[in-house]
């Protein structure tokens, strides 16, 4: 139990956004940004805006701008500024990260992936085996949705070049323990692959510490704008040939995946947010979060078909579930007519989704640190209303 207790109120009066009923249970698609992202990606445009390497004022600014967010990357993810690549979301990245490795593999290589694992975090790994011949396993999952280790063990040879995994799942809220699939990666010779859009705003990241080789997540999951940023160990992603243009430097070496002239807008706005989570601390966040869903579980009622854990350890605040007699559509509408904003779908969880055996998906409400008790409670009192 944390021993932080967060200023609820005092947090929801950094957002604009939240200044109204309609109570979002959106995160899991993209947060809400407190309104210091929003100054600063207006102030930037006001003041700041131009290119980079030019001699005059704003340009000198924006190169100080680009360090700065590169550094605080680095601090956020635990790595240095030089192992930092940001991009326009992280699937714009992963392709772009995956096609740099493909130069470097060969038909019969494997590569495996998870059911829990969102879609950007597998197609470019099929798309590689269209294109190359290589092959793409899947490791399964245990009758409630945790990783299968035993399974992922038995996918492993040494053939397999990645082990791709989430850090928390998109769909079902799962966290498998990121030590061990990195353990179990290395052991067979293998790159451990890291996707962590969705945990990146429930807990933090140290990719020194987990020793993942590569990790990609997206700042508009934690209250920033819509960007992708990247880790990769300085000598693996030195290693590889990037696909750029000639005049990009090739030091930094994560500069070298980042194509085109940056949002260096958004660039302002994500050190707002990084900063932002700082100013709450994840004790905090983490302590609110973990009483919100304990709130939302005990209080499910029954006849709804909840997908994944059905307790706190082992996952993050989101849930996947399903209501007997209504499909995933109707149930987000209904709860959209009384204020409260879920998803329905397959949120691109295509594996889980398949492993479920639901061709419509299933409704998701994912729950941030800016939720309140309040909020839960009218969402299971809506859904009672469904049973």
């Amino acid at each position: 139990m944390s021993t932080v207790a967060l200023d609820i109120e005092a947090v929801r009066a950094r957002f604009t956004a939240l200044d109204r009923r309609l109570a979002f249970f959106d995160g899991p698609g993209g947060t809400q940004c407190p309104d210091e992202v929003i100054d600063a990606i207006a102030d930037y445009l006001r003041y700041d805006n131009a290119n980079i390497g030019a001699p005059y004022e704003t340009s000198r600014r924006t190169v100080e701008l680009v360090e700065r967010a590169h550094e605080r990357a680095a601090s956020f993810l635990g790595c240095s500024a030089e192992e930092v690549a940001f991009g326009p979301s992280m699937t714009a990245l992963n392709f772009l990260l995956t096609r740099a490795l493909g130069r470097t593999l060969r038909a019969g290589d494997e590569v495996v992936v998870t059911t829990l694992d969102h879609d950007a975090n597998v197609s470019p790994w099929l798309e590689l085996a269209h294109d190359l011949g290589i092959v793409v396993r899947v490791a399964g999952v245990t009758e409630e949705l945790a990783l299968d280790y035993d399974d992922l063990a038995a996918k492993l040879s040494e053939r397999t070049r990645v082990v791709a995994f989430p850090v928390a799942a998109n769909s079902v809220g799962t966290a498998p323990d990121v030590r061990r699939i990195v353990e179990l990666a290395h052991e067979a010779g293998a790159l451990a692959w890291a996707d962590a859009v969705h945990y990146a705003p429930h807990g933090p990241i140290d990719v020194a510490a987990w020793d993942v080789d590569v990790l990609i997540c997206s700042p508009y999951k934690f209250f920033g704008p819509h960007l992708g940023l990247a880790f990769g160990k300085r000598d693996l992603i030195g290693s590889w040939r990037p696909y750029k243009v000639r005049p990009a430097a090739d030091e930094p070496v994560g500069h070298r995946f980042e194509l085109g002239t940056a949002q260096h807008e958004l660039l302002a706005g994500f050190l707002a947010a990084v900063e932002y989570v700082d100013s709450l601390g994840w004790e905090a966040i983490q302590g609110h979060e973990r009483e919100l869903g304990a709130r939302f579980l005990a209080g499910l009622p029954e006849r709804i078909e909840l997908y994944g854990l059905r307790r706190m350890e082992g996952r993050v605040p989101t849930f996947c579930f399903n209501v007997p007699g209504r499909t995933p559509e109707e149930v987000a509408v209904f709860l959209a007519e009384r204020d409260l904003a879920v998803w329905h779908g397959d949120y691109y969880a295509v594996e889980t989704m398949r492993h479920l055996g639901l061709e419509d998906g299933a409704v998701r409400a994912g729950i941030v640190h800016y939720n309140t008790a309040e909020e839960v409670d009218r969402l299971l009192e809506a859904l009672g209303e469904l049973v």
